[in-house]
């Protein structure tokens, strides 16, 4: 029996999947996670900047966590946005990762465009003056540009598949474990639950649904689902 294009690539994501969980508490999963915290905290970093306000820094921490410190202007509809966008943002981030994989012919030019992403990111968090969050962003450069110039095109169309997809995991998992597991620890759903009177789990249980659902349209554009038209004959009577 000979898999179609769509099966194998299905097959792919799979086995990507399965990967992932084998290898989840890993240093080969560590530097995954550490970038999708990059795409966290610049999340709340763009919709600072969306606002009217600016970015001053962004740190990166080793025990997987990180801060942006930015400006935005006075009102409590500001912090709302800019509190939600880190873990929304971060998905999106992640499921357009996934899904340009499957779209664009050639996976080496997404792994040039993050590689410019975090250079440019390598600036706001050297701003901070600590040696890890410069170093990683730095190596993860580095090690994107000399992927776009010397491995091949089976490798980039690989790990790219494989970033987008442990991203959005990643999301959905902390998500889970900051703002449902370990609430009252000064997590984004604590700051807007605080600013809007609502439990901070409510948030958390909103944040897990609207990513789920990300993840789930992003897939239906990987593979192209189609909807099914139907199409309804009103029956005419005849006159005499």
């Amino acid at each position: 029996m000979k898999l179609t294009a769509k099966t194998k690539q299905i097959l792919l994501l799979i086995v990507l999947f399965i990967i992932a969980v084998k290898f989840w508490n890993t240093i080969f999963i560590y530097p995954i996670k550490l970038f999708v915290v990059m795409l966290h905290e610049m999340s709340h970093g763009i919709m600072a900047l969306v606002l009217g306000g600016r970015i001053v820094e962004i740190q990166i921490s080793p025990n997987i966590g990180g801060a942006c410190v930015y400006t935005i202007p006075n009102s409590k509809a500001a912090q709302v946005l800019v509190s939600s966008a880190g873990y929304i943002g971060s998905m999106v981030w992640g499921a357009l990762i996934l899904v340009a994989s499957f779209k664009v012919k050639k996976n080496k030019y997404i792994t040039l465009i993050i590689g410019f992403f975090t250079l440019m990111l390598s600036i706001f968090v050297s701003k901070t003056g600590e040696i890890f969050g410069i170093v990683f962003c730095l190596g993860f450069t580095l090690f994107m540009i000399f992927s776009y110039k010397y491995l091949a095109d089976w490798f980039h169309d690989y790990m790219v598949k494989f970033l987008g997809l442990t991203s959005c995991l990643y999301v959905i998992l902390d998500i889970t474990n900051d703002l449902i597991l370990q609430t009252g620890l000064g997590s984004d759903a604590d700051q807007i639950g605080a600013l809007l009177g609502i439990p901070s789990i409510l948030i958390g249980f909103l944040c897990i649904v609207i990513s789920v659902y990300i993840l789930f349209v992003s897939l239906r554009f990987c593979f192209g689902v189609k909807r099914r038209v139907y199409k309804h004959k009103k029956k005419m009577k005849a006159i005499g």
